[in-house]
């Protein structure tokens, strides 16, 4: 099948809102190969830079080979497994899991994807402490499944008629609206550690040990989702420990595939499973937990754990850090900052035309730069952890680049918002 016949199969039976979305924007990019860093168009005419890993899906790579390998061997005796059964695989990997956990985070149940963990998390939080209110953060998204979409912005919600009800948002960093929030029917506050979608904001100095102690007070779960900001991006496994905190409960996810086999994780203390005790059917994923999924993840933990991988996630922050300030020189009225843990970066732009325009200009440069669609003045830099210092140098040169057309760029995307919309459509934002 040719590429425009594919296309076309793309835009009737997948997609018809992805595809005119793409065609607007001049990006007829049908993936091919991929290998490492890159990925290739179908028709071998340009390969891109994946600058955004899929919210770290591919923090290991593109087809990663230690990865393939361990599913290849996997594949010798091992099939998705019966999840009524005990398992070696499923309890191998829990036990590798909950020894990366502080203190007493020692049960771990296995979902498909970080929208069914989250789900599972919160389902739970209202099990145990019999409450019915949640709390989350403005702006942040937890996933698309039923209960992770009711403590996600209104925008993912309303147009299915999802109720929300019982269901709070209060500013992240505002320990003190949390604090006004909080009453004695709250039964847990979920936060994204680093906020991707609302554009990589950073936990302010104590803000998380704050909420911390605020849930303490009121007898309240914390539910950390690390689902994208877990498993080295920032330096640490976990990016909770930047804060020295430890949750009631850890959403894990995208990069525990390896970006090959889907597989994520809900960690609990051990009191919490007192419900599983009592009726150990009452929650069941098919295939959440599949033990070729667990070989796979076993080799991810296995990598993302160690001690000199993690330095050297911090050493690659360190160098792109120095690149990304030698832009932001240059360009001081379109790009207006850097906001950066290892190698989660937000790059700040002048408003929220910077982003689109920012990942069209890179996508000419032969980057995969996304912007955050709850803010896009702001665009995700998530390489993957496995970026060469000669990379690195590439891709600050594409980046350079990018930016002075970005500038241009935007003025243009402005006069096309004004004609036809094209921000508020696609990103559910107004202008």
């Amino acid at each position: 099948m040719d590429k425009q016949s594919i296309i076309k199969s793309f835009e009737t039976h997948v997609s018809a809102g992805k595809a005119a979305f793409f065609k607007k924007y001049g990006m007829d990019f049908v993936m091919g190969q991929r290998d490492g860093a890159w990925i290739h168009d179908m028709d071998g005419n340009k390969r891109l830079f994946n600058c955004h890993s899929n919210g770290g899906v591919f923090n290991l790579g593109h087809r990663n080979q230690e990865i393939i390998d361990a599913l290849r061997s996997a594949l010798d005796d091992l099939d998705i497994g019966n999840h009524h059964f005990m398992s070696q695989e499923r309890s191998a990997l829990a036990q590798q899991i909950t020894d990366t956990m502080p203190d007493d985070l020692n049960v771990c149940i296995f979902s498909v994807g970080g929208g069914e963990a989250v789900d599972l998390a919160l389902k739970l939080a209202c099990g145990h402490t019999g409450r019915s209110k949640i709390i989350s953060a403005t702006g942040g998204f937890h996933g698309h499944t039923g209960l992770a979409l009711t403590v996600g912005d209104a925008q993912y919600r309303d147009a299915f008629g999802i109720d929300a009800t019982n269901k709070l948002q209060v500013p992240f960093n505002d320990a003190e609206a949390l604090a006004h929030a909080l009453d004695s029917d709250v039964a847990a506050v979920i936060l994204e550690t680093i906020p991707a979608t609302l554009g990589m904001v950073m936990p302010e100095d104590g803000y998380l040990e704050k909420v911390r102690a605020l849930c303490d007070t009121n007898g309240t779960l914390l539910i950390m989702d690390e689902i994208q900001s877990g498993l080295g991006r920032t330096g640490k496994l976990w990016a909770f420990e930047h804060a020295g905190i430890t949750p009631d409960m850890v959403v894990i996810g995208k990069g525990l595939s390896g970006g090959i086999y889907p597989i994520a994780a809900t960690i609990i203390r051990e009191p919490l499973d007192t419900i599983f005790q009592n009726d150990p059917f009452i929650h069941i994923s098919t295939y959440g937990g599949s033990e070729l999924g667990c070989r796979v993840a076993h080799k991810v933990i296995q990598i993302s754990g160690d001690t000199i991988f993690l330095d050297r996630v911090q050493e690659a922050g360190q160098k792109v850090r120095e690149g990304l300030e030698v832009i932001l020189e240059k360009y001081p009225k379109f790009f207006t900052g850097i906001r950066q843990s290892g190698l989660m970066i937000g790059l700040e732009l002048r408003d929220e035309y910077g982003g689109p325009a920012l990942t069209k200009a890179a996508y000419d440069q032969d980057l995969l730069l996304i912007y955050a669609n709850n803010d896009t003045s702001v665009s995700q830099f998530l390489p993957p952890l496995t970026i060469t210092d000669e990379e690195i140098d590439l891709v600050m040169d594409k980046l350079d680049k990018a930016m002075n057309a970005a500038r241009k760029l935007r003025t243009a995307l402005i006069a096309k918002e004004k004609s036809n919309g094209i921000l508020k459509r696609f990103s559910g934002k107004k202008a």
